[in-house]
């Protein structure tokens, strides 16, 4: 499925093909040289005060922790796809600085460790789809985390699998098309 941004200028071409898709090929593993790519290239985003207070979980397909975030942790209709990707990648962040203060910029930071990761999965021909609906306290329960560490986001991986594996309003999110607002919408001052 072809969904390259349509854009008003040139983009880098891993940035312009990238998508977020929900149907994942479940015969597919990634490798643990590419998990080690994608968790490396989000450890070298950038932080405030280079704080690093993004923590990831990695679960695998079949793996216990990964049928339990599936299934228990995840909201709404993304229990029906999300559990055939290859890897959950749980993103938690410290919400305190090492001084004790909240750390204000800890999800801004994490963001862009994210960005990175998804950017990296989609270079090494995967595809990642960053998942909102989800529960935190039970993902928090689940995977033991410190009382510090707040789960903010879940990261599906995998190789995509044709939409038509996909059923009901999974489907037909899968089959739309990318849209974005357009740059008029969205820059407020200084507009090109």
């Amino acid at each position: 499925m072809n969904k390259t941004a349509i854009t008003a200028a040139q983009i880098l071409p891993v940035l312009a093909d990238r998508w977020s898709p929900r149907s994942y090929d479940t015969n597919h593993e990634v490798t643990s040289h590419e998990l080690l790519s994608i968790l490396e290239a989000a450890r070298w985003a950038p932080s405030a005060n280079n704080s690093q207070p993004w923590r990831f979980s990695v679960l695998k397909r079949g793996d216990a922790l990964h049928t339990a975030v599936a299934a228990e942790g995840l909201s709404g209709f993304n229990q029906a796809w999300a559990p055939n990707a290859s890897v959950l990648i749980v993103v938690s962040i410290k919400t305190l600085t090492a001084d004790g203060k909240e750390n204000h910029s800890a999800p801004y930071d994490a963001g862009l460790a994210v960005a990175n990761l998804v950017t990296q999965a989609h270079e090494l021909g995967l595809h990642a789809h960053q998942i909102g609906g989800f529960i935190p306290e039970a993902i928090k329960s689940i995977l033991e985390l410190d009382e510090d560490l707040r789960p903010i986001v879940v990261v599906a991986v995998g190789k995509v699998a044709p939409a038509e594996q996909l059923e009901g309003p999974a489907y037909e999110r899968e089959i739309q098309p990318r849209t974005r607002f357009e740059l008029d919408e969205i820059v407020l001052h200084g507009k090109p």
